[in-house]
């Protein structure tokens, strides 16, 4: 008879763990390395403010600390703790009061935007055929925003008129 209980046991068990998956989602976790300094405190109140979706696509769950996906199939991961990026020369666009570094990666269809003068710093990476890039960053800044400006972009007319 306690093996009758203990398989009826292991039979509700398996049944709620089936239930959860199927109340959670069929989407598995997005596996994405977390930042060197994911742990910052400053993190935490920028991914808490992270929008539910970006575009059409739903937020998702990922496997580490200070990050968070968008898309199935992802089409864009956010990940804060990246290095600052340094005085660069590299092209700069401020949205709505955040500073982006942006660049395209190799395969021509993805692309890194940073943020610039922030600290911790975000990084996003997405794929510019699932959403536009506009969109994104737009929608990621009032989060983002949650981690205080400490410096600007500056352009080549602001420099000029520094001298």
């Amino acid at each position: 008879m306690p093996s009758f209980l203990l398989s009826r046991s292991a039979r509700a068990v398996l049944g709620a763990g089936a239930l959860a998956a199927v109340l959670s989602g069929c989407s598995p976790a997005v596996t994405v390395d977390p930042a060197e300094n994911a742990a910052d405190p400053g993190c935490a109140p920028a991914m808490l403010a992270m929008p539910e979706t970006v575009g059409e696509h739903d937020r998702r769950e990922t496997t580490s600390q200070a990050t968070t996906a968008y898309g199935e199939p992802t089409a864009a991961v956010v990940r804060c703790g990246v290095t600052p990026p340094g005085p660069t020369t590299d092209p700069c666009s401020s949205v709505n009061e955040v500073d982006w570094l942006i660049r395209q990666d190799e395969d021509g269809s993805t692309w890194t935007a940073t943020t610039y003068g922030r600290d911790p710093a975000v990084e996003v990476v997405f794929d510019s055929t699932a959403v536009a890039s506009s969109t994104l960053l737009v929608e990621l800044g009032s989060a983002v925003e949650q981690i205080p400006a400490e410096r600007r972009c500056l352009d080549l007319q602001d420099t000029v008129e520094g001298l």
